[in-house]
């Protein structure tokens, strides 16, 4: 009986020997798409991805790195908790990022790391930009915070690129006098792009008199239709040092998503070919 039974497992082995080595070769033969030049993986024998070896060569980007202009920590108003903001540039005027990788420390007095935290962005030609990180959650109060930009994918713009047309108005700022909360922005947001965006964030940042963040809060849009006008508003649950005399409202949608928008007017508009 044990030899039979020996006999059987052996049998059914080789036959699922044959079946995988026959379904690879229907894969291979038949079913695997083939290797182009168009395919976004590197294979065949590209140097990167689709460029290089038999297709075109590699274009070499010598984009300059991104300048973080400011930074600084913001008490929330909630006992241990703090926000960060960066203000970022981009000196190159004909690359953008469509994605980079930041690094934020936060640092007590004697230069300690307190605590640290990762995200991602992108950044246009140009262009100039907050970075804003919320709820940081210490046991000690931070003295410094640090920006460290740890990759960038630069992507070439060599022709000319129509940015998404979005403008915020009425912006006002407020404490809330009955009701739940501290205090709360508000501003209609206009979308003039012939696009209707999936999704639009918007940060804000208030100052006081010397132009110094005092405050800090960003909020979400969804399915803003082309030409649509919608009121946004950000709350402040309770209450933060410094007196507010300055609001800046700073809204993007990321156009190298081309999951992000869709184009209601059959026209044709630079930026989607990125």
């Amino acid at each position: 009986m044990e030899g039979r039974q020996k006999k059987r497992i052996i049998i059914v082995a080789i036959y699922l020997v044959l079946l995988i080595t026959f379904c690879i070769f229907i894969y291979y033969a038949f079913l695997k798409p083939e290797e182009t030049c168009f395919d976004k993986v590197k294979n065949q024998n590209e140097e990167d991805v689709d460029c290089g070896g038999v297709c075109a060569r590699c274009q070499k980007i010598e984009a300059q790195p991104l300048v973080s202009l400011e930074t600084g920590i913001v008490d929330s108003g909630i006992p241990g908790e703090y926000d960060f903001y960066s203000f970022l540039s981009n000196p190159n005027n004909i690359y953008g990022s469509q994605s980079f990788q930041y690094e934020i420390r936060m640092k007590d007095a004697s230069g300690n790391v307190l605590t640290e935290r990762t995200g991602e962005s992108f950044i246009l030609p140009g262009e100039k930009k907050y970075i804003v990180e919320t709820n940081f959650k210490l046991e000690t109060v931070p003295a410094k915070a640090e920006l460290a930009i740890k990759s960038s994918q630069w992507i070439e713009f060599n022709q000319y690129y129509q940015k998404p047309d979005l403008e915020i108005v009425n912006k006002n700022y407020s404490e809330i006098t009955g009701g739940v909360g501290f205090s709360e922005a508000k501003g209609l947001l206009k979308n003039k792009s012939p696009f209707d965006f999936e999704l639009i964030k918007i940060r804000v940042i208030l100052k006081d008199n010397n132009g110094k963040v005092v405050g800090l809060n960003s909020t979400q849009m969804r399915t803003v239709k082309s030409k649509e006008e919608r009121d946004f508003r950000a709350l402040w649950p309770n209450r933060f040092p410094g007196d507010v005399r300055n609001m800046e409202a700073q809204a993007e949608v990321n156009v190298f998503d081309s999951e992000i928008f869709m184009q209601r007017f059959f026209q044709t508009q630079k930026f989607q070919k990125y």
